[in-house]
């Protein structure tokens, strides 16, 4: 039964003003234009100095999937320009750390012992630059075997959750977007509370859906973005991660929630997480507004691996998923050779890693049948590109992956991640008015 709350009154979020620019002392040319290569190949980068002259001496380390060192060196510009590379052995992610070890001595100044590096384009302003390149990403295979009770552990929470009445209770919320209905959302979940803002189309009529995840942390969301895609026509979900009221920024939510339970697939912070998003997909369902067929999940990082685990645990009710930089792929990639990202469970710690894998999204990502958008960053250390190539060659189904390689993970650095958002855009603007999301595979050949 659906309740009605109090309104609300909404504040819009605070913008945010972005660094300036970092001054860049390395440009980097890659043999291939795709950094992308076969085995066999010859993998590499041009590096000449520049726009801002060089001011420090740099070491570069080249690193199979960021962890297992294959070759070292430093540069050397004596000739004008310099090169790294490497013969491709394997399909793989290639790394490059070029890291400043020195102050170049000049007329007026002599060496110096200490310093605090600057610049890099990594977005940390340490003078670490990276490159990153793929090695027939299309092979990359699972790290770990997939548990063989994974299937029978989320049947088991889901059928345990659907005998719990949903009990949708609804918070009118005002907003300065017109012809748009919004509120605050609160649904009975195993074991906790399912919340977020829910916004339509103020007239009447059947609306596709799109439900979005959220990235890591605990946060108020964005109600006044919520009630801006109700305008453009859909039945807009944004679900909180955490068992709290959208509008609060804290909620009581430990700061370390990913590591509440990490030892145990019952205990586990991301256990009530993926079956909240769940609840929400079952509380859609019921909705007379929603179109009755179109369900997009869209989301970045944490977001990102939220709506790839739902699309895997609900795949006969998801249209289409969306995810840019996806976290929580290849967990347990710190035991072979790989580095491992958010939510860095501990890899020396054998409960831990085991119970990593009831959540991992590349053990959803064969259960999917929806087309998937994942685009993901060549020198992202949170979201590694191994694992999220890796869940991809997992999939099925039909799916477009979208190389940023120059990008590291998106809040480090936005410039370089902007074509994910952009061609996430491009889909739902043709979703919305009953267009398909057909991926392109050029890369899957």
């Amino acid at each position: 039964m659906q309740k009605h709350l109090p309104c609300l009154l909404f504040v819009a979020a605070m913008s945010f003003a972005q660094p300036p620019a970092i001054q860049q002392q390395l440009t980097f040319t890659p043999y291939h234009a795709n950094d992308i290569y076969a085995v066999g190949e010859t993998v590499g980068w041009t590096v000449t100095p520049g726009p801002v002259p060089p001011a420090y001496g740099y070491k570069w380390t080249i690193r199979r999937n960021n962890a297992v060192v294959l070759k070292e060196g430093k540069l050397d510009f004596s000739s004008g320009q310099d090169k790294i590379e490497i013969i491709a052995e394997t399909p793989e992610m290639i790394y490059v750390a070029v890291e400043p070890y020195a102050v170049l001595p000049t007329p007026d100044a002599p060496t110096q012992t200490e310093v605090i590096f600057t610049g890099g384009n990594t977005g940390r302003n340490n003078g670490l630059y990276a490159v990153g390149a793929a090695v027939a990403p299309t092979k990359i295979g699972l790290s770990t075997p997939r548990p063989d009770d994974f299937d029978a552990f989320w049947e088991g929470k889901l059928a345990m959750q659907a005998k719990l009445p949903i009990n949708a209770e609804l918070m009118p919320v005002q907003t300065d977007v017109s012809g748009v209905e919004l509120n605050i959302f609160a649904l009975n979940a195993l074991g906790s509370k399912a919340h977020g803002y829910i916004a339509k189309p103020a007239h009447e009529g059947k609306f596709p859906a799109l439900i979005q995840l959220q990235y890591a942390g605990v946060y108020a969301l964005n109600a006044h973005a919520a009630a801006q895609h109700a305008a453009e026509g859909w039945l807009f979900i944004n679900v909180d991660s955490h068992d709290k009221l959208p509008s609060d920024p804290s909620g009581n939510v430990p700061k370390n929630y990913q590591t509440i339970g990490n030892t145990d697939r019952e205990q586990s912070y991301f256990l009530n997480m993926y079956l909240r998003d769940s609840r929400v997909l079952d509380y859609l369902m019921t909705r007379p507004d929603w179109d009755g067929k179109t369900v997009v999940l869209t989301g970045g990082s944490m977001g990102g691996q939220q709506s790839v685990a739902l699309a895997g645990l609900r795949p006969d009710k998801i249209s289409a998923v969306l995810v840019c930089v996806p976290a929580g792929a290849d967990t347990n990639a710190d035991l072979h050779g790989r580095k491992a990202g958010y939510p860095n469970w501990p890899a020396n710690n054998p409960d831990a890693m085991h119970t990593a894998l009831y959540f991992d999204t590349v053990n959803f990502a064969s259960r999917i049948k929806a087309p998937v958008l994942a685009g993901m960053g060549f020198i992202d250390t949170i979201s590694p590109p191994a694992g999220i190539w890796t869940a991809l060659n997992q999939m099925p189904g039909s799916k477009e992956a979208l190389p940023l390689i120059e990008s590291e993970h998106d809040n480090l650095t936005p410039q370089k991640g902007r074509a994910c958002p952009a061609r996430t855009r491009e889909i739902l603007d043709s979703l919305v008015k009953g267009g398909e999301f057909k991926p392109s595979e050029s890369l899957n050949k």
